[in-house]
């Protein structure tokens, strides 16, 4: 495809979306009752905003979901530190929230427009970013097309491309040069990463490590921690987390198998989408286990086999709970989930061999015996079983990890580093639009 015909495509993108747009408010309307859709706060996808612009510089964030927003909450709050006004933008109720209790209302919270132009232009039409920096591996043609065509600089951080991704932009190189070529700088979390957006024609491309390292394990209510921990006593106890379809029913077959050798066995499976629940506790409760769920402040008593994390915002407490944890979406389902957060928080790492979201973190883990991966069932019980079985082996394994998060350390800076030349021009013009309101 040659560059032209790349940009015809792109325009065609444009119109297709605009005469799609009418058809966006049956779309939205079916999510929200699903509940992946704040009804309240609608019209916010369709760009229209919910508060007034502040005056001064602003500039835009975008994070997808939780996992993103997490990740990038360290550099917003640094540089809300230096003065500069913030919108952040995420895409789900659950990143809202986070959101919410994070910043409170040093940030303006809005759920990112649909990447339709009519949606994108009145959101930039209202909030007129001098900056905009975007999460990860979010790349929406429109959007990036209408801030190129505006001369607003884009910057990627804590830049990701999956296999999948990448061998998908490949086949159309063209077409992503012509979108890339928009983005001001790329600040990769890996040297592949980085060489894959620089095959794809992004320019300048820096590499930064990963910005998760760089922040604090998540949080726990100590009153609820205590508690949990007083119900649960000194039964042994294995946590399977941010688990994906199908690996719930393998970590309580797993715990079947498991529970004549370790008296009192307590699993605690915490699906990654918690409105999967009540057909979780369903299919455990029919194989004759007894199932507590944490939304219903389930108690965890003697007869007690599963406790079922189906809460938002509490992995914290979950992984405070245990030492070792296997990590999802790696079994069943392919790309797997952050395994550094149960690393900081002192747990063996287990997973599946489908990782290739998070192939850094895990090649680092598993060079220095942080982490082990599983093909099936099976090898995930004998593991399981192992690290119950052999306390040192399994401190071992959680210091390898704990040391290996530290040598990981610095993404933040380096992010810090590349924003640089574009945040500080922002900087001095909101101290002198200060020193001018004076």
């Amino acid at each position: 495809m040659s560059g032209r015909w790349a940009r015809v495509m792109l325009s065609a993108y444009s119109y297709a979306g605009a005469a799609a747009y009418p058809l966006a408010r049956p779309y939205v309307a079916w999510r929200a009752s699903k509940g992946k859709e704040d009804s309240k706060r609608s019209r916010e996808r369709y760009g229209i905003a919910g508060h007034a612009r502040p005056d001064g510089p602003l500039i835009w964030v975008h994070a997808a979901s939780v996992g993103e927003t997490i990740a990038v909450a360290s550099l917003i709050d640094r540089i809300l530190g230096l003065g500069v006004s913030i919108v952040l933008t995420t895409g789900t109720v659950t990143s809202a929230k986070v959101a919410k209790d994070r910043f409170a209302d040093r940030v303006i919270h809005q759920y990112v427009p649909l990447d339709l132009k009519p949606a994108v232009s009145r959101f930039l039409d209202h909030w007129r970013p001098d900056l905009a920096v975007i999460a990860e591996s979010e790349i929406w043609p429109m959007t990036i097309l209408e801030l190129g065509a505006r001369g607003v600089p884009q910057v990627l951080v804590n830049g990701r491309m999956s296999d999948r991704s990448f061998a998908s932009w490949k086949k159309r190189s063209s077409l992503a040069e012509a979108l890339f070529e928009n983005l001001a700088h790329v600040v990769a979390q890996s040297e592949i990463d980085g060489e894959r957006f620089r095959t794809l024609g992004a320019r300048p491309v820096t590499v930064s490590g990963n910005l998760k390292v760089d922040t604090p394990p998540p949080p726990a209510n100590e009153k609820a921690l205590a508690s949990l921990q007083r119900q649960i006593g000194e039964r042994p106890t294995w946590a399977a987390v941010s688990t994906h379809d199908g690996e719930e029913k393998i970590a309580a077959e797993v715990h079947v198998a498991l529970r004549r050798r370790h008296a009192g066995l307590l699993t605690i499976i915490v699906p990654r989408h918690p409105e999967r629940a009540e057909a979780l506790a369903a299919e455990m409760t029919a194989m004759g286990l007894a199932v507590a769920r944490r939304s219903q402040d389930g108690r965890i008593t003697a007869d007690t086999d599963i406790l079922l994390g189906d809460t938002i915002g509490e992995m914290g407490l979950y992984l405070r709970l245990t030492e070792i944890a296997f990590v999802g979406r790696s079994l069943t389902s392919e790309g797997g989930q952050n395994p550094l957060e149960p690393a900081m928080l002192d747990t063996a790492v287990l997973s599946g061999q489908n990782v290739q979201n998070f192939r850094e973190s895990y090649q680092k883990l598993l060079g220095a015996g942080g982490a082990k991966l599983v093909r099936d069932r099976n090898m995930l019980a004998g593991a399981v079983n192992f690290l119950l079985s052999n306390e040192t082996a399994r401190h071992e394994m959680i210091a390898a990890g704990s040391a290996t998060v530290e040598e990981m350390r610095g993404a933040l800076a380096r992010t810090l580093k590349a924003l640089e030349p574009y945040v500080q021009p922002l900087v001095v013009k909101a101290r002198l639009a200060r020193s001018n309101g004076r």
